[in-house]
């Protein structure tokens, strides 16, 4: 392969034929799937390249929202050489399916779907995902363990090493393509992601490993929710499933502690924009746009909140804060 490919740019399509496009560049022939858009009849828009990096192949996507489905009837129907994809999400909160569980994932996720599993996957809006292929053959795992992997891969220890490498293959990878190390580079890509999928598989069967992992949830569920407080997309949903627990169980373990989500969230929120609000650092930026950085969608809903919890505007505790007034931690 020669270097950059431009699989697909539907704007060169026109609207009634881009559906038809997308569905023959996103899954050939040997790669069934049935494709969904979110707007079939004209908003509809996609741009797909290919790069062959030491024997990987990558493919990036951006394009509109949509949802891919790959059912069991489809799987029968699979290429010879079937392949693991693994994907990050440099935009748009995905969703995902596989075995029964939903996923919601970011751009600090990983993405693991194996070609002989059904699956679900797409998102809402504007979205774009970037896929690396590895021969399921040299891969060297069975499709139960990639399934089982795919569904508890921050359990592993490995997860973030994996992530920064991901990361920073993706940076160039034309420049990538031509190194000469390429070939061993894409042979370290596939030890690395096997070694997170055998880990994450197996990181709490052993006893201790669970004991460790229990004892800690609390805490790094808190953790994650203090450093995505200004994503809207914050859900219950999406939190349980970086922790690769049930939505019933987060709210079991907050409660245990004593915790409202919501209302904990809402506390959190309301003092990183009271902080920013006092800062000489942010003045540029208008309380609208403090609010949304902390994860309010609305304007109004926050000055609302923010006047309830400490008795004054967002525009008056940030035109007093060097009068030295005082104010309450919100209850």
């Amino acid at each position: 392969m020669g270097g950059l490919v431009l699989l697909l740019d539907l704007d060169s399509v026109a609207p009634r034929e881009r559906a038809e496009a997308f569905h023959h560049a996103l899954t050939d022939s040997s790669v069934p799937n049935d494709v969904f858009h979110e707007e079939p009849e004209a908003g509809i828009h996609a741009r797909m390249n290919l790069w062959r990096v030491g024997g990987l192949d990558l493919f990036a996507t951006r394009n509109s929202g949509f949802e891919v489905r790959r059912t069991q009837r489809h799987v029968r129907h699979h290429r010879s050489r079937p392949v693991v994809s693994v994907s990050l999400q440099p935009e748009g909160l995905h969703r995902a399916e596989v075995a029964g569980r939903r996923q919601l994932l970011g751009p600090d996720d990983i993405c693991v779907f194996h070609e002989l599993s059904p699956r679900v996957y797409g998102w809402s809006g504007d979205g774009a995902s970037q896929s690396m292929m590895f021969d399921m053959d040299r891969l060297g795992v069975p499709v139960e363990t990639v399934v089982r992997a795919s569904l508890r891969l921050r359990a592993s220890p490995l997860h973030d090493l994996v992530l920064d490498h991901l990361r920073g293959v993706w940076r160039d990878p034309d420049r990538l393509r031509t190194d000469p190390g390429a070939q061993a580079l894409a042979a370290g890509t596939t030890e690395l992601v096997r070694a997170l999928l055998l880990s994450a598989a197996h990181a709490e069967e052993a006893a201790p490993v669970r004991s460790v992992m229990d004892d800690t949830l609390l805490t790094r569920v808190r953790a994650y929710a203090l450093r995505h407080l200004g994503d809207r997309g914050l859900t219950p949903e999406r939190i349980a499933a970086e922790h690769a627990i049930s939505v019933r169980r987060l709210y079991l373990l907050l409660s245990d502690a004593g915790l409202s989500l919501e209302q904990w969230l809402i506390t959190e929120r309301l003092a990183k924009a009271r902080r920013m609000l006092a800062s000489a650092r942010y003045d540029r930026l208008t309380v609208a746009a403090v609010a949304a950085r902390c994860g309010f969608s609305s304007p109004s809903h926050f000055s609302r909140r923010f006047q309830a919890a400490y008795g004054m505007s967002p525009s008056e505790w940030r035109r007093h804060r060097g009068d030295g007034v005082s104010v309450d931690e919100p209850s």
